[in-house]
This record gives C-alpha cells, structure tokens and sequence, in this order.
C-alpha cells in the first residue's frame, strides 16, 4: 500500500517530493592522515554500533492500533474539557490513534531531515574527521526512517503529512550556505528536541515495542548530539562576536520554531475541533507545557556548551522558563540512554537463550519417553 493512502490530509507538494535549492560548497580534504583522536574514535565507536532494525527489533510484538502507547488519558489534550466528556469511548480510541500516529509521523519526517543534512554534512565540513563520522550518522538515520516508517505502515496504519514548522526550521538549515549550519540546525536544535521527545515517551510507554524503537534510536542519536558538539565547540572558538550573534539569532528563532511545533493541533482538526480552539486547549494543557519545557533540557545545555550563551539567547531561554536547564548534565543523560538500550538486549537476549534450553530440554525430555 502507498503511503499516500494512509496519509491523514495529502502532503502539500503535489508530487510529494519536497525540493530545497541548496547553497554552498562541496569541500574536500586532501589530508587523510590527520584528525581529532575523540572524534576518530566517535567514527569509530559509530562504526561498531551498527545494527539492522530487522534482527534487533521484535516486530512479531502486538500493537492496538487504538492503544499504540499505553500512555495514560490525562496526556490527551481533549482530556477534561468539554469536547472530551462528549467523545466516545470510540472516539477517544481513535483520538489515542491519530496522536501517536502525529507524533511518530514527525519522528519519521525528522529522520528524513537528519539524513539529508548528514549528508549535507559529508559534502560540506572541511575536516576529513567529521566526514567520515558523518558518512556513518548518513546510514544511522536510513536506518530510523526504515524503522518509524515501518512501524507506521504496520502497526498504526495512519500518517501525518510533516508539521509546518518542522518542516520550516529543516529548510532554514538546509538553505544556509554556511557549512556549519546543519550542524546546528540538525546536530544541536532538532536532534537534541527529537531526543528529549524520544525519552519522555520512551520512559512513559507500558508497551514493549514503541520502547524498543525508541531506546535504540536514542542510542544512536547520543553520538550524533556529541559529535555537533564537539565540531562546533572546536569551531565556535573562533568565530567573531558577530558571527557567534547571528548564530544565536538562528538559535533563538529555531526553539521557538520547535517550541510551537509540539501543539498537535492537526490532530485536534481532525476532529471537527475550530483552529482557535485547537490552539488554546494545547497551549493550555498541563502535559503539554511540561512537556515542551523538557524538550529543551538536551538542546539549552549543549547549546550552552558549544558556546552560544550570550545576553539575546539567555533572554530568550529565560522567556521560554527553561533557562535553568543550562546546568543539565548532558553526558550523564546520554550515558543513561546507551544504558536503556544495553538493557533492553541484555532482556530480551536472555529470554530468546532461556526459550532455547527451555525448548532443548523438552526435546531431551520426550526423547526420554520414546
């Protein structure tokens, strides 16, 4: 079946594809001998965790279309207010639905993005380091777009077409002719959201699969945040304080970007609920305020550390009440992902070898009686 046809609203380009003038120059690099020893050894710490979404994920796991997350009705947006109590029990399972279907749609359309820009990357940076590493988030994010589309298309059913405010802050990256900008755009502003929203759910969701996608997808992206990290906090020493200022401007516009990219409104339109309404109930909705404020506890403290951190952006961060977040420890929360993820396989390994000796024995066993 064509994606198409599990669309909620068809996507807005007519023949579906999405096509950004790029700018800039392709770079290369004649020294292949030289490089950053913690960033060889990110390449290669990224080369040793490949894997294939088809062996490490269980896809023979069940999922309720209608109860794909297990998360509990409170985070609805609907949930109390007056569209809620006159919704059936139908209704709210459909409701269930289409939000996990917004939510991972933008996962999946997110992906895409990371992908284009690694490439994007490879092309651009001058430093052969950052090439080769960037060579291997290219396929890591290939990766996450097979397994989000996957899940969509078999056990969900339904799509969203990408949100306009992603899909703005992606073509603000992509358009930039400075090589450092999907860097920031992509390394820093949409993967450290997309990890914030990939751990909230991950920690939330009482439903094994949806976790395991999540849990090996943040493994991957932890390396991705730390190699922005490290290319651009080499790079930002150096920079004039009028550079550092625009990038901070970019910074700045791309959180309120993603700040007002979490609304589901689509969803809520869906439902025959006005704009104005949609837009209210979700900027006044509990769940969702704390959950756009720990969207940024990745992005604030990366940002922070690669040194974007003057007066305009510390404003800004101050408006949005998650400055505070600038004294997050960012290795400590991506050491508990790859620890997450090592324990999931660690799991679901010793159950596959306990079903092995369980099945190995039972074939001893009637062996015996005959």
């Amino acid at each position: 079946m064509s994606t198409f046809d599990l669309y909620t609203t068809k996507p807005a380009d007519q023949d579906g594809q999405w096509t950004v003038p790029a700018s800039g120059a392709a770079r290369f690099n004649w020294e292949y001998d030289e490089g950053r020893e913690r960033l060889l050894n990110l390449y290669q710490k990224g080369k040793d965790k490949q894997w294939d979404q088809v062996t490490r994920i269980d896809w023979s796991l069940e999922v309720d279309p209608y109860d794909p997350l297990g998360v509990p009705d409170e985070a609805m947006t609907l949930y109390g207010s007056p569209y809620w109590d006159r919704m059936s029990e139908a209704n709210r399972a459909d409701l269930r639905r289409h939000y996990a279907s917004w939510q991972f749609s933008q996962f999946l359309h997110g992906e895409q993005g990371a992908m284009v820009c690694a490439a994007r990357i490879v092309e651009s940076v001058p430093d052969m380091d950052a090439k080769f590493y960037s060579a291997t988030q290219t396929m890591d994010e290939a990766r996450h777009v097979e397994l989000y589309s996957r899940f969509l298309h078999e056990k969900i059913g339904l799509l969203y077409p990408i949100n306009d405010n992603l899909q703005s802050l992606l073509g603000d990256t992509l358009r930039d002719s400075r090589w450092d900008m999907p860097y920031l755009g992509m390394q820093v502003l949409i993967e450290g959201l997309a990890l914030a929203a990939f751990g909230m759910l991950r920690d939330t969701t009482s439903k094994p699969l949806p976790k395991q996608l999540l849990a090996y997808v943040m493994q991957d992206e932890a390396r991705h945040v730390a190699f922005g990290r490290m290319a651009l906090r080499d790079y930002y020493g150096q920079l004039s304080s009028a550079e550092l200022a625009e990038r901070e401007e970019f910074v700045i516009e791309g959180c309120y970007l993603m700040r007002d990219r979490l609304r589901g409104v689509e969803v809520l339109e869906n439902f025959g609920i006005p704009k104005k309404d949609a837009e209210e109930l979700s900027e006044n909705s509990e769940y969702l305020q704390f959950f756009r404020r720990l969207l940024f506890s990745r992005i604030v403290p990366c940002v922070k550390d690669i040194g974007l951190w003057g007066p305009k952006l510390q404003q800004a961060y101050l408006d949005m009440g998650v400055f505070e977040m600038g004294d997050s420890n960012l290795d400590a929360l991506m050491q508990q992902d790859e620890e997450i993820a090592e324990a999931l396989d660690a799991e679901r390994f010793a159950a596959e070898e306990a079903a092995r000796v369980d099945e190995v024995e039972q074939a001893i066993a009637q062996g015996a009686e005959a």
